[in-house]
């Protein structure tokens, strides 16, 4: 008597399936966590250009001491800008992001204001996202 050994064509089929699964799986995991990379890098470098943003009206003249006193921490001295985000891209095209700087008096006695950063990008030219920066500032720093 003798055994017939070896696989049937559905259970070829049926591995088949399953290993196209599997691979598919993989695949897609690559691929999302990719762009998930690649999303966290254009966060942190739109993060980087509003810190910027905030370093450079945190570096302006207020001095309310001063005979006359002097104030540079004016909304219009912050003029909207687009810089390259910097990121490593593969390829010639460069990212831009838009910077806008708001500053806002909290109080006039005694004299604070708020400075506001907001550093716009785009994503895979899809979708848009925003980082914001705040901070105090008061006179005499």
């Amino acid at each position: 008597m003798r055994k017939n050994s070896g696989f049937t064509l559905a259970e070829v089929l049926v591995s088949i399936a399953v290993l196209a699964l599997v691979m598919g799986g993989v695949v897609q995991g690559y691929i999302v966590s990719a762009k998930l990379g690649d999303w966290q890098a254009y966060s942190l470098a739109g993060q980087s250009l509003a810190q910027q943003g905030i370093e450079r009206c945190r570096s302006v003249k207020w001095d309310t001491r001063s005979s006359p006193p002097v104030d540079q921490l004016q909304g219009t001295n912050f003029p909207t800008s687009t810089n390259e985000l910097n990121i490593p891209v593969p390829t010639t095209n460069s990212v831009y992001a838009t910077c806008y700087t708001t500053i806002s008096t909290i109080t006039a006695n005694p004299p604070l204001r708020m400075i506001e950063v907001d550093c716009v990008w785009p994503f895979m030219n899809k979708k848009y996202y925003t980082n914001s920066v705040y901070t105090y500032r008061a006179p005499d720093q």
